[in-house]
């Protein structure tokens, strides 16, 4: 019998975080250079809550210009209470509170510790692969 994948299968592992105490600025650099979305926010060994490209572009306006990103801290703009869970929580819970919470990222701690981060695109790779799997088990590789 084949068994529903727990988080911690596809979650991306140790993912890049930020302090409460970051810029903008600097958070909006790790994000580029990594070429990501999301950023955990700690505070000390704590989650503080997640911060997005999105959050940051909508506080800064279209042109990045107020206020003034070098002055702004990660703390000041994140989400407070991000949807977390066990790395051991099975996949379809986690998809199912995501979908009907329209939410992109999910934070997975292992006792309170940050372990991993699960987004849309982990969930886009995973059910590619999930599809990949399914058709070459059964013969074919025509998607409909």
């Amino acid at each position: 019998m084949i068994r529903i994948p727990k988080i911690k299968s596809v979650m991306t592992a140790f993912p890049y975080s930020v302090k409460v105490e970051t810029p903008v600025k600097e958070a909006l650099e790790i994000m580029r250079s990594y070429r990501i979305r999301h950023l955990p926010v700690m505070r000390n060994t704590e989650v503080a809550g997640i911060v997005s490209d999105r959050d940051i572009k909508l506080i800064l306006g279209p042109d990045f210009a107020y206020p003034e990103p070098e002055k702004l801290m990660v703390g000041d703009l994140l989400l407070p209470d991000p949807y977390i869970v066990d790395l051991e929580e099975r996949l379809d819970v986690v998809l199912t509170y995501m979908a009907t919470h329209h939410i992109n990222s999910t934070i997975v701690t292992r006792r309170g510790a940050l372990v991993g981060l699960f987004t849309s695109t982990d969930a886009h790779r995973a059910f590619a692969d999930f599809l990949r799997d399914q058709f070459r088990r059964s013969g074919g590789d025509d998607a409909a």
